[in-house]
């Protein structure tokens, strides 16, 4: 990627990593946590697209996705203490109401609605379900501030420090064997407007999508639909900073904008052990230094032998446009 500059990847161990300072922000970042336990879960539950799910948890994702991985990384939060925290999605397994119940707690324990933003995955649509038993759980940490509040939720749109956290929902049911993504003319038409206000007030735009929007990403079963569209729209209106998940794997890629290219970034699983190469748990810290076009990305990863995450790189990006101080 044009303007990213590398660290050694034990260069600031030993101190710990770079966040906040004078006068930055800094945000986390971590995707498809995975957390539930699925224990309890009835038969007829599964009479539907979930009794693949099922048996794909019980064959190799169980041994995937480690509570005692996530809890080291709540763990590590807790030390870092960055100002506000993003989940791009897949907290779930099945989508099942019990798993909301038990990610809705983790939620509670994890950070307050003001400090903590959630947007869903495809997990959290596995096939259609009331949202009042499911994703109206976790509605304080997907609201919108109230001056952009809407009849639909997403896209959401909540103002932190120097920062615009644009939230959109490509959680949608798809059939067997397929985990696509699509977010449709109406939730688009709306970010058109959310995107040009917060241009001109000077803030950082940060837009959280749980599928990849760039191509070539992940395979056409697992693909976001209307991408093109999303990124028609961000070539014209401009955004500084995309974040995403789903492939459960490190991205770094790019977007057009008007005024350069935006940095599209996504993180592995939260909860992965690393049964995979290349797959181990992560998550991103966000930097944003006073001239607003610096930022620094900080990504910690879960150590096996200590149990916990340690600094892994420190990168050093360019976002697009000159933003406004802070």
């Amino acid at each position: 990627m044009d303007g990213v500059k590398h660290e050694a990847p034990g260069a600031r161990e030993a101190a710990g990593p770079t966040v906040g300072g004078a006068g930055a922000y800094t945000l986390a970042h971590l995707s498809d946590p995975h957390l539930s336990t699925l224990e309890g879960v009835r038969v007829r539950e599964l009479v539907n697209k979930r009794v693949l799910g099922y048996l794909s948890w019980r064959r190799r994702r169980s041994l995937e996705h480690r509570p005692e991985v996530l809890q080291a990384l709540v763990r590590d939060l807790e030390v870092i203490v960055p100002e506000h925290i993003v989940v791009t999605g897949d907290l779930t397994h099945l989508g099942l109401p019990t798993e909301f119940e038990q990610v809705s707690a983790w939620l509670k324990g994890l950070a307050g609605p003001l400090d903590l933003t959630v947007i869903p995955g495809n997990h959290e649509a596995y096939v259609s379900v009331p949202a009042g038993r499911t994703l109206a759980l976790w509605g304080p940490y997907m609201a919108s501030d109230p001056a952009h509040q809407a009849e639909e939720r997403f896209p959401s749109l909540r103002v932190r420090g120097p920062l615009a956290l644009i939230g959109l929902s490509s959680a949608s049911p798809t059939a067997p064997f397929m985990a696509s993504g699509r977010m449709g003319a109406r939730q688009l038409a709306r970010l058109r407007g959310l995107l040009a206000e917060t241009g001109r007030r000077g803030l950082i735009r940060v837009l959280m999508v749980h599928h990849p929007p760039t191509a070539d990403v992940v395979g056409w079963r697992k693909r976001l639909v209307d991408a093109e569209a999303l990124r028609a729209i961000i070539k014209e209106l401009g955004v500084e900073l995309v974040l995403h998940g789903h492939a459960h794997r490190p991205v770094c890629s790019e977007m057009d904008t008007p005024r350069g290219r935006a940095p599209v970034l996504g993180v592995p699983s939260a909860s992965a052990a690393g049964t995979r190469p290349g797959r181990h748990a992560q998550y991103h810290l966000y930097r944003f230094t006073p001239n607003a076009r610096e930022l620094q990305v900080t990504v910690r990863g879960y150590r096996p032998a200590q149990q916990g995450f340690a600094t892994e790189t420190v990168q050093h990006l360019t976002l697009p446009g000159q933003g406004a101080a802070f």
